[in-house]
């Protein structure tokens, strides 16, 4: 087995290959044999950004890339402010903030990948 560290789009995976043909040259059963190989497994060692409990969460309706913040930690902004823009689908979705407030903490940055439900920012 060979231990690799993958990165994709920012989140760091450690996966387990199992190297079957030594010399690198194909390898091809013989007849009557089935073959043993297992799937490779894979170790998640992400480390998820901090998200502060106080305050409200501006979380992401659907998966998706941020295509921009358009706040700072410390900004005061107003209900209804574009705080942030998510593409998904093709299309670009404007997120607003849900209440009044002090902006807490940011927790992507502009070209990263969430999933639906992730908190992208905190007002409190």
């Amino acid at each position: 087995m060979k231990k690799f560290k993958i990165t994709v789009n920012g989140q760091t995976y450690e996966v387990e290959v199992e190297e079957i043909g030594g010399s690198g040259q194909p390898v091809s059963p013989s007849v009557g044999t089935q073959s043993q190989s297992q799937p490779a497994k894979v170790v998640e060692t992400v480390t998820t950004p901090e998200v502060s409990t106080a305050g409200t969460p501006v979380t992401a309706p659907m998966p998706g890339a941020i295509l921009d913040i358009k706040v700072n930690v410390g900004d005061q902004v107003e209900e209804g402010d574009i705080v942030a823009v998510l593409e998904a689908m093709k299309m670009e979705n404007e997120l607003s903030a849900p209440v009044s407030g002090k902006v807490l903490s940011i927790s992507f940055n502009k070209g990263a990948s969430v999933d639906a439900n992730d908190t992208i920012l905190t007002i409190g």
